[in-house]
C-alpha cells in the first residue's frame, strides 16, 4: 500500500474461540468479511483486541492469511508485530509480510518499553530498524502514561523522520496527553496520521483533532464509527455526536477499569449480534458474570447494535 499518512477507522477485530479455546474459523471468516463490507480504511488483526499475545506464531500466521484471503483485497491488511528484541521483530516482520501483512502496527517491545522515560534514542533505533529491514507502512503505540512509551514532542519528531510512519496509535487515554500529541504532530514537517485508540472518548478525540482511530470498538461498530468519524472530518458536528451519545455509553463500559476486561465484554456483544458462537477467551482471561452480561445487553441494545434498533443483522 502507498506510504500515507493514516485516518479513517481502522478496525481491530476481536478473535473468537471455541470453548476449548482453539479459533472459531466458522464464526472469524464470516465476520472479517462483515467487516471488510463496511469499508473501514483498514483492518488491522493480531493486536491487543484479538489477544495477539497469546497466539503462537502459527496461529498468528493462520489468522493473517485467513483474513486476507477474505478480505480479498476490500482495504488493506494490517497486523500487529508482537516481539521481545529487534532482530526478532525485523525477521518475524518480514515473515509477515510474506504472509500477506500490507502495513505492521508495531508493538514496543516489551519488557524493555516498560516504564517511563523511555530513551528517545531507544525509541527511534527500534522503529528505524523496522522501517529499514521490513519495508512495509509501519504505526507506532502509544499507551498510557507510566505503563509504556509515551512519546514527548521531540521523540515524535525523530520518529517523523521515518518514512515508513504513517501513524501513530494514541492509546494513552487521557485527554491532555492526546491534545499535547495532536499539538506536536501539527508542527512535524511530515503529517503522521494521529488514530485515537482511547475507546472511552473516541469522538472527543476526533473532535480535538486525531484524524480517526485505530480501535477494537470498530470490531462491533463498525459502520456507526466509520460515518461518525466522516461527521466529524467534515463539520457535521450533530450527526457525529447523536451516533456517539448512542454508542458511547457501551465503550466506556466496555473500556471501564480493569480496562483487561474489554475482550470478554466485546465477546459477549459479538455473541450477541450472532456473529460470534461464544465469547471464550484464552485463560488467564476470565469471562464476565451474568450481572455485567445484562448491563452490556441493556447498552448494547440501546446503542442500536442488537434487538429491534439494530440496523442489520450478521446473516444480512
Amino acid at each position: 500500500m502507498a506510504i500515507n499518512p493514516l485516518s479513517g477507522i481502522v478496525s481491530a477485530p476481536m478473535l473468537p474461540f471455541n470453548p476449548d479455546f482453539t479459533i472459531d474459523w466458522e464464526s472469524y471468516r464470516p465476520y472479517v468479511g462483515w467487516i471488510a463490507e463496511q469499508k473501514p480504511t483498514a483492518i488491522a488483526i493480531k493486536l491487543d483486541a484479538s489477544e495477539g499475545p497469546s497466539l503462537s506464531r502459527d496461529e498468528q500466521i493462520a489468522v493473517l492469511k485467513a483474513t486476507v484471503e477474505v478480505v480479498a483485497g476490500a482495504c488493506p491488511v494490517f497486523s500487529g508485530l508482537i516481539a521481545g528484541y529487534t532482530a526478532d521483530a525485523v525477521e518475524w516482520g518480514n515473515t509477515l509480510k510474506a504472509a500477506g501483512a500490507e502495513g505492521l502496527a508495531a508493538f514496543p517491545p516489551f519488557p524493555t518499553f516498560l516504564g517511563n522515560p523511555v530513551p528517545s534514542e531507544m525509541i527511534y533505533q527500534y522503529h528505524k530498524a523496522l522501517a529499514d529491514g521490513i519495508g512495509l507502512p509501519l504505526v507506532a503505540f502509544q499507551f498510557p502514561k507510566a505503563f509504556g512509551p509515551d512519546y514527548p514532542p521531540e521523540v515524535l519528531e525523530r520518529l517523523a523522520g521515518i518514512p515508513e510512519i504513517i501513524g501513530l496509535k494514541e492509546a494513552s487515554f487521557d485527554v491532555a496527553k492526546t491534545i499535547e500529541t495532536i499539538d506536536a504532530v501539527a508542527k512535524l514537517p511530515r503529517k503522521i496520521g494521529i488514530m485515537t485508540g482511547s475507546d472511552t472518548f473516541i469522538f472527543e478525540a476526533m473532535l480535538m483533532g486525531c484524524d480517526g482511530a485505530l480501535i477494537g470498538f470498530a470490531g462491533t461498530a463498525t459502520d456507526e464509527l466509520i460515518a461518525m468519524q466522516r461527521a466529524a472530518a467534515t463539520g457535521d458536528f450533530a450527526t457525529g455526536k447523536e451516533i456517539w451519545d448512542r454508542l458511547g455509553p457501551l465503550a466506556r463500559y466496555c473500556w471501564r477499569p480493569p480496562i483487561r476486561d474489554y475482550r470478554p465484554r466485546m465477546k459477549e456483544v459479538l455473541v450477541m449480534q450472532g456473529h460470534f458462537k461464544s465469547a471464550a477467551v484464552r485463560p488467564p482471561q476470565l469471562p464476565v458474570d451474568d450481572a455485567e452480561r445484562r448491563e452490556l445487553r441493556r447498552l448494547a441494545e440501546q446503542a442500536g447494535l442488537i434487538g429491534e434498533g439494530a440496523q442489520r443483522t450478521a446473516a444480512e
